[in-house]
């Protein structure tokens, strides 16, 4: 093992955004001026390294030692470690970027945040979790009011903790269904009253102040999501000029949650006004909270599918790192003789198999990532020109819950196999595998399960849409088809991408003709619900091979002339897109038969058969 668990993939990352992305010409010009293609590089060079010698150290410690819960006072104590890991990324000031520049942030294009992000979420998540104060700030700033704008300058210039208070207890993903209320007060404050669940962060000692912000719905409002409205309410009242901190508000936490796994960060019930008042302030003096909510729930769940996609990367490094020093069994050619010399298990069939389907799905969902972020890229620079955005947004909004469903939950399924490759060591707290796995099964429950995000992929962003941006999405991959990048080489794999293709076409045609079939019989809505999850992940599979043989494309061009170091690099760009086509992508014709032939008997089971 390294000093350090935590192995990044720059050149991957860079490979992407400058070979791949073309960031090189964005970067360096308009609303990013400031950052051109080589301060980019220097940036994710430190950052790998801070994230490997300053943030990892702490990981496996925060896990043994977590934060500690003290009822009586309502505060949580991280761990020393934890500490030092957090005030290093602070004091490094990389969390300024995307901050707006009002407010003492750096303009910098999403591609290069969350090409950042994936480096210090592999090395430590909780430190990125941790340091979400000024993003959520920035909402704040863009979102609020004169006087708010000020307090969201305050929040960034003393680093203030911030959360997002949505989940309810009882209530779950039903968001509509939340009860805690807003009251209104004479001097314009309102009072929250009311439980939160799962809060992020909710508290901690690693900042003077946390900012939480919340969905609460004010007296006489309407029921269901329309009657949400958003609050600003700050763990201690502050002075509004300095920001110094007064009284305790009345927000507590009441417990820590015990879990699983991400035991570094803290995932707290949150207790509104019930010790006395919880002062509030509602954002941007409107009642608009489902919108303004969606700013900063959008950040969590590309945290989330970011996270999962730089845990699956560390782990089948570290798996590919043992196998390639694991000496075990003769050479399954010459297992006969018996004189045979032992090798690497590296050279074992099924082995290579399962690293090379690890580094497909690692490096294939790293592409998915940065090919959205690239999609922000144009719609921050849209935004900035005063330029029309819809075709931007919409695109972002179908890939955005892709990034977040698909990456986690194919994440969590390798990662099982990065522990495999390590056989029972991989069982052990020795090697940090084993964490991974417990700390990446949240990304597929929190900020929307699956299901919720399967269930957003087709309603909101397909249905919704009118299937607009999915129909821009399948244009650009079958012009890149036609296009014949990478010759021969990859011809069969494009082959097998356009099957791919018409059988992810299938499925959404299937479901269409099942929502339009429930106005003559409404159980056909249940062939749709049996189908969203199964819809979302055949899409992340076509687009992530899309994606890894434009990479490979890319590859082919460069290899004749490439250095011998890069030659292995882009050898194996195209080995892993070439592998994906063959072995993953066919699945997608399943999945269609599936979609085709759902069984409807499943729903009209008594609930005691289960």
């Amino acid at each position: 093992m390294t000093t350090s668990h935590y192995l990044a993939n720059v050149r991957d990352i860079e490979f992407n955004l400058f070979e791949v992305l073309g960031r090189a010409k964005t970067y360096g010009s308009g609303p990013f001026g400031g950052i051109d293609a080589g301060a980019a590089k220097a940036i994710l060079e430190d950052l790998a390294r801070l994230s490997e010698d300053e943030l990892a150290p702490s990981f496996a410690d925060s896990d043994r030692n977590p934060p500690v819960f003290h009822p009586d006072s309502a505060t949580a104590r991280v761990p020393a470690s934890l500490k030092k890991s957090y005030q290093a990324f602070m004091d490094s000031e990389y969390w300024r970027l995307g901050v707006p520049e009002e407010i003492g942030g750096t303009a910098a294009p999403p591609s290069l945040i969350w090409a950042s992000a994936e480096l210090v979420l592999g090395a430590n998540p909780a430190v990125w979790m941790y340091s979400f104060g000024p993003a959520f700030a920035g909402v704040l700033f863009e979102e609020g009011t004169e006087e708010q704008k000020r307090v969201a300058a305050l929040a960034v210039d003393r680093q203030w903790g911030a959360t997002l208070a949505l989940t309810e207890p009882g209530a779950g993903s039903d968001v509509g269904a939340g009860r805690t209320k807003a009251v209104r007060q004479e001097d314009g404050s309102w009072h929250i009253e009311g439980v939160k669940r799962f809060v992020t962060s909710g508290e901690h000692d690693l900042s003077e102040n946390i900012v939480h912000y919340v969905l609460a719905r004010p007296e006489g409002a309407a029921s269901g999501t329309k009657g949400l409205s958003l609050f600003m309410v700050p763990k201690y009242l502050f002075d509004p000029e300095t920001g110094e901190p007064g009284e305790r508000n009345g927000v507590f936490a009441t417990h820590v949650e015990q879990k699983m796994g991400l035991k570094a960060s803290t995932t707290c019930e949150m207790a509104f006004g019930h010790r006395h008042p919880a002062k509030g302030w509602l954002i941007g003096d409107k009642h608009d909270g489902i919108r303004q909510m969606f700013r900063i729930i959008e950040f969590a769940r590309m945290t989330v599918g970011t996270k999962a996609m730089a845990t699956l990367s560390t782990g089948y490094l570290n798996a590919l790192d043992y196998a390639k020093a694991r000496v075990q069994g003769p050479d399954l050619a010459r297992f006969m003789d018996k004189k045979s010399p032992k090798v690497t298990i590296t050279h074992h069939p099924d082995v290579r198999r399962s690293l090379m389907t690890q580094k497909a799905y690692a490096e294939g969902m790293r592409a998915l990532v940065l090919y959205t972020a690239t999609v922000q890229d144009t719609l921050y620079e849209l935004a900035v020109r005063a330029e029309d955005t819809s075709a931007a947004e919409r695109l972002n909004d179908l890939l955005l819950p892709v990034v977040k469903g698909y990456c986690s939950e194919k994440s969590y399924e390798q990662l099982a196999q990065s522990l495999q490759i390590l056989g029972g060591s991989g069982y052990l707290q020795d090697y940090p595998v084993e964490q991974y796995l417990r700390d990446a099964k949240m990304d597929t429950l929190y900020e929307g399960t699956t299901a919720v995000q399967g269930q957003d992929f087709f309603f909101r962003k397909i249905v919704r849409d009118q299937g607009r941006a999915l129909v821009t999405l399948f244009a650009e991959i079958k012009e890149d088809i036609a296009s014949a990048a990478g010759g021969e080489e990859l011809a069969a794999a494009r082959t097998q991408l356009v099957d791919g293709l018409l059988d992810l076409e299938g499925i959404v045609a299937v479901m269409l003709g099942s929502l339009a079939a429930t106005e003559q019989h409404d159980p056909n809505i249940y062939s749709v619900g049996l189908n969203t999850t199964r819809l979302m992940l055949a899409a992340g599979d076509v687009i992530v091979c899309y994606l890894l043989l434009k990479g490979a494309a890319v590859a082919t061009e460069k290899l004749a002339s490439a250095r011998p170091a890069d030659r292995a690099f882009y050898q194996g760009k195209i080995a892993a897109a070439q592998h994906f086509a063959a072995e993953v992508l066919p699945t997608v014709s399943v999945l269609r038969r599936n979609a085709e032939n759902v069984n409807l008997s499943l729903m009209y089971l008594d609930e005691e058969v289960f």
